[in-house]
């Protein structure tokens, strides 16, 4: 890939892979850094992708950049900016949503691959892979309004699934 088309990668999806690794740290400044890391060890892996779509690749590198974080040393030390009013805080309880929310993620792409047709090969495409659905008729050879018919059944089954499972972990 020639650095001209990497820049516009970077374009595409800076604010995306910005988003991801917010949502996980919920630090902006870690979030600016880690979507640098994210970037620069795309940079260096870009020959080993195989993939259709940078779209997935990107956000499994910056979830797993934001994870690392997460574990490491810096990030579980003791915060005593409010010191004057005698406030110790910790960022454990968010390693906790963090878990939860990975948790979460691997129950829903379960799910996602659990689906039956047609709605199996529609939601890999469009929820993991990233693809359009102008994309997935082209690749399913089907009518694009029915993939988009197909990908919003597939998620009102998501939705249906995920309101089942807070139900059962609100009675637990």
């Amino acid at each position: 890939m020639k650095d001209q088309e990497f820049e516009q990668l970077v374009r595409q999806y800076e604010k995306l892979v910005f988003t991801v690794c917010y949502q996980l740290v919920r630090d902006y400044h870690e979030a600016q850094n880690l979507t640098q890391e994210t970037f620069l060890s795309a940079y260096r892996h870009i020959d080993d992708y195989h993939g259709e779509s940078y779209k997935p690749w990107l956000i499994r590198i910056a979830s797993n950049k934001a994870k690392d974080f997460l574990k490491s040393a810096y990030f579980r030390r003791v915060d005593v900016t409010d010191e004057m009013e005698g406030r110790i805080t910790s960022t454990a309880a968010s390693a906790e949503e963090v878990a939860v929310a990975s948790d979460t993620v691997r129950l829903i792409h379960e799910k996602i691959l659990s689906l039956e047709e047609p709605y199996h090969q529609v939601a890999v495409l469009f929820f993991i892979k990233g693809l359009t659905p102008e994309e997935i008729a082209l690749r399913l050879e089907r009518p694009r309004k029915t993939v988009q018919t197909q990908i919003y059944r597939a998620r009102l089954k998501l939705q249906q699934f995920v309101k089942e499972e807070m139900q059962v972990e609100r009675s637990v």
